[in-house]
């Protein structure tokens, strides 16, 4: 099972007055690795897959270390636990090598923009997904 791996720069901003990363951030650096997986990574050239659209059914996430701004970038480590005929969850851990900061999951709906409507995991979608499928790991 691959993970695709994703580096992450800290922003200043990224801060909160508690001197640490602010929790809504870290959604952001999700959907940074996300895209980075979905859409730059996806099958075949000139491929249709993922392109039409998706939108972000559900969110779970576990703060497990705070996060402190520094210079050097996080790594988002994204695999797929479920695929479905019209949904798949993508699970994350936002982590150095000696620690994990954040386990996360994203239950994403693959969307028709033109129809504004949801559609079905096309077969070569499936196929891509399925090189990055496993269980998520122990919870904290």
């Amino acid at each position: 099972m691959a993970r695709h791996i994703y580096s992450c720069p800290l922003r200043w901003s990224d801060m909160d007055a508690f001197g640490h990363v602010n929790n809504v951030v870290f959604l952001r650096y999700l959907e940074e690795a996300r895209i980075d997986f979905m859409f730059r990574l996806a099958p075949g050239d000139g491929s249709p897959s993922f392109a039409g659209g998706s939108v972000v059914a559900r969110h779970e996430i576990d703060y497990v270390r705070p996060l402190v701004h520094r210079h050097a970038p996080v790594t988002v480590e994204s695999w797929v636990t479920k695929i479905g005929a019209a949904s798949l969850t993508i699970a994350y851990e936002i982590k150095d090598p000696e620690q994990v900061y954040v386990r996360a999951s994203t239950v994403v709906v693959p969307y028709n923009l033109a129809e504004e409507r949801p559609r079905r995991i096309s077969a070569e979608e499936k196929l891509f997904l399925q090189a990055y499928l496993a269980e998520e790991p122990a919870a904290v």
